[in-house]
């Protein structure tokens, strides 16, 4: 069989933000970077957001392959890779120009894969995670692509953590009802047989009974789950049974959760994190800058702190509901107030953990959907001894430009970690705030 010929692949800047890895993921294929990439990355060099730190990673890891030949036949990636090489575009080509006229950086990155495709044998292709740059290039005629290295296959069949098991044996079902309230996984598995990966939740039941259950860390025996109260907060279904579960368990240092808006995951992750606060040194709560609309926090009035309360608003609310569960004389009421005091317990964005220690630190993000795959491994891979992290988000619920349900991180992180013993996952169904509210999520 005819090895296939290698092809060029031309990044925009995007891509690299993106994952500044990529030049790694395109086998035997050629990289083709304009010069004005070089240029535009070169504005996020400074600051402290992931994107900053992607932009001086990739720029570190060009600088330590390049040479002269990297400005005209390309320097090699290695072994079984192809060459990467950066190509200066002089103004715009004339076929680009007639059509759109403006000089800009866009327009100067498909002048480059114009030229590419035009002097060299190999079919040349566009990446960008720009659908407007992309129906550009193909309105001129030129191969254009999506960055898919990180994509999850199919967002249909992402592992939820939990499955239904009907007509279960009653004699097992006893079995649980009664102490220690758990059986052998070996009389279960043939029944559920590809369902079983390690902390998975079952609902088991038949015609005159029905139990909650989890299949341990080493797929040993299941055990049974019963309601727990996390600080006021009360389970209001199966599922949220189940995410309680695991946000308490110390045992599991990784828990996702997924849900609609409504269906409470956020308020049970911080609910938990006050249950077994004496187990960590500080609850860090954080998330996400993403402004919507894609608009700078800049335009906004006022100082950073003002910039940035309204997207950390909704985290206060969630654990002022909290608080209130009691009365402002009971203890437990006026300790949320001392560890906010004490910085025992922390709300801030997401980009102002940068080199702070994890170590024993409970550590929830929240809207990790907005994340992108190599910010979610950045996260994860700080976690210090006895830290545990909780990542929740609504993965049909995007404000990030290049961001949909396949290539986000938090679908990404739910694809690879499943079936890891240190990892447990919960998808919420049911919306709990009001009747109302579930009829907008489910119509709207």
């Amino acid at each position: 069989m005819k090895k296939p010929s290698p092809k060029n692949f031309v990044l925009d800047t995007n891509v690299i933000l993106h994952d500044p890895t990529c030049i790694n993921h395109f086998q035997e294929n050629n990289i083709i970077i304009p010069l004005v990439v070089i240029e535009e990355l070169d504005h996020f060099k400074r600051g402290n957001q992931v994107i900053n730190l992607n932009a001086r990673e990739f720029a570190r890891t060009l600088d330590s392959i390049t040479g002269n030949e990297i400005f005209n036949g390309g320097v090699s990636l290695g072994k079984g890779k192809g060459k990467v090489r950066i190509v200066i575009t002089r103004g715009l080509a004339q076929e680009i120009h007639d059509v759109f006229r403006e000089d800009n950086v866009d327009h100067r990155v498909l002048s480059a894969a114009l030229e590419a495709n035009k002097s060299g044998k190999e079919k040349t292709i566009l990446v960008t995670k720009d659908v407007n740059l992309r129906m550009k290039a193909k309105a001129l005629g030129i191969p254009a692509e999506d960055y898919t290295t990180d994509w999850v296959t199919n967002v249909e069949e992402l592992y939820s953590g939990k499955t239904i098991v009907e007509d279960f044996d009653d004699d097992v079902l006893q079995r649980l009802y009664q102490p220690p309230f758990e059986v052998p996984a070996k009389q279960i598995l043939k029944k559920i047989k590809n369902e079983a990966v390690p902390n998975k939740y079952f609902i088991m039941r038949n015609s005159s009974r029905s139990i909650l259950s989890c299949l341990d860390q080493e797929m040993e025996k299941f055990k049974r789950i019963d309601k727990q109260v996390a600080y006021g907060i009360k389970p209001r279904n199966a599922e949220q049974t189940f995410a309680v579960d695991a946000l308490i368990n110390p045992d599991i240092p990784l828990v996702s959760m997924t849900g609609k808006a409504g269906t409470g995951k956020t308020l049970l992750a911080l609910a938990c994190a006050l249950q077994v606060r004496k187990n960590y040194r500080q609850i860090y709560i954080a998330r996400p800058v993403v402004p919507l609309s894609n608009k700078d926090i800049g335009y906004l009035p006022g100082d950073v702190e003002s910039k940035l309360a309204p997207y950390m608003q909704p985290l206060w609310d969630n654990l002022k509901v909290i608080q209130d569960q009691f009365p402002e004389t009971d203890k437990s009421h006026q300790l949320i107030n001392a560890m906010i005091k004490d910085e025992k317990l922390v709300i801030e964005p997401l980009s102002y953990i940068r080199g702070r220690s994890l170590q024993r630190i409970y550590f929830i993000v929240d809207e990790a959907q907005n994340l992108t795959p190599h910010e979610i491994k950045t996260i994860i891979t700080r976690a210090g001894e006895g830290a545990k992290l909780v990542l929740t988000g609504d993965i049909y619920q995007i404000d990030h430009p290049y961001l949909d349900a396949q290539s986000n991180g938090l679908s990404y992180l739910i694809e690879h970690f499943k079936g890891q013993k240190l990892y447990a996952h919960v998808n919420l169904e049911k919306g709990e705030r009001s009747e109302l509210a579930e009829l907008a999520s489910n119509l709207l």
